[in-house]
């Protein structure tokens, strides 16, 4: 900015406030309180700016949000589903087996590497037939 485009401003500022501007211009790389000041007005210019003028209008945004609120909805259904037919498929497969702890937590090891190391990809078939081989 030259000089040609600066009008004086008086500022007045309280004890607290002067001690902040003195204690914080050098630290951020301010070569004057002046510009510190300055750098201090338009960062928090520029917020209530932000504040104003959000990046999406209301409506699109109210749009995205209620589509977001569904898909989340429709989600959590489908788990709390797929959950109560895992517990039938369990229980299920633990009246009709005997099965040991030592067992069930060497499974419990094996499933976790398998889900790892497929990102969770892993087929009912594909496990089938990695059980014939």
């Amino acid at each position: 900015m030259s000089k040609h485009d600066e009008s004086r401003f008086p500022l007045r500022l309280d004890v607290l406030t002067r001690f902040k501007v003195e204690r914080w211009y050098e630290q951020d790389g301010c070569q004057s309180r002046n510009n510190f000041i300055l750098r201090a007005i338009n960062f928090y210019t520029d917020y209530l700016e932000g504040l104003e003028n959000t990046v999406l209008p209301p409506a699109i945004q109210s749009a995205i949000d209620g589509r977001i609120g569904t898909f989340e909805d429709r989600m959590a259904k489908l788990l709390y589903k797929l959950a109560v037919e895992m517990d039938m498929g369990i229980s299920t497969l633990i009246d009709c087996v005997n099965l040991s702890e030592d067992y069930l937590k060497k499974r419990r090891v094996e499933s976790i590497k398998n889900v790892k190391a497929t990102n969770g990809k892993l087929t009912f078939e594909e496990k089938a037939a990695e059980g014939d081989t």
